[in-house]
């Protein structure tokens, strides 16, 4: 029986079937990213931090002084959505938020010294989590195929 007449004949565990379902780019997509979050937030459980959380941090680390406009374009987050977050992270003490002065309406972002601490162990746990990820995947070359082939869908 060939993959996709396999495939054809699933169904879930309340009986639908996932025929149709399972041949979608977005339903394989979402499930997709449904695991990772999940694994993500596993891993991440004894940090209390989530996806986006640790991606400001990242390209706060990556990118110090941005304005905070910048950070939110780059990640996709809508600025109303991304001032909550910013407090979220300030009132932990891992990100401070600068006024710039030739913009006195723009913040600039930086880490704080707990931030950077704060910020090595997530990123030791999040290579972890790559690492098991790419092993999932069949490889660095699987990873980097994966990788291309998003890049095609954005």
């Amino acid at each position: 029986m060939s993959p996709a007449t396999a495939a054809a004949k699933l169904t879930d565990e309340a009986g639908v079937q996932l025929e149709e379902s399972l041949g979608l780019i977005g339903y394989r997509l979402r499930r997709a990213q449904l695991s990772v979050f999940q694994r993500f937030a596993a891993v991440f459980e004894t940090l209390a931090i989530r996806p986006a959380e640790y991606a400001v941090l990242v390209l706060v680390d990556d990118s110090p002084g941005r304005k905070q406009s910048e950070i939110a374009a780059a990640l996709g987050i809508k600025r109303a959505n991304f001032v909550a977050l910013a407090q979220g992270l300030e009132a932990r003490g891992l990100i401070e938020r600068l006024n710039i002065a030739s913009d006195r309406r723009a913040n600039a972002l930086h880490l704080t010294p707990v931030g950077r601490s704060f910020l090595a162990r997530a990123r030791a746990l999040h290579d972890e989590l790559e690492r098991e990820f790419i092993e999932r995947l069949g490889g660095p070359a699987k990873r980097e195929q994966l990788l291309d082939l998003l890049q095609r869908l954005t």
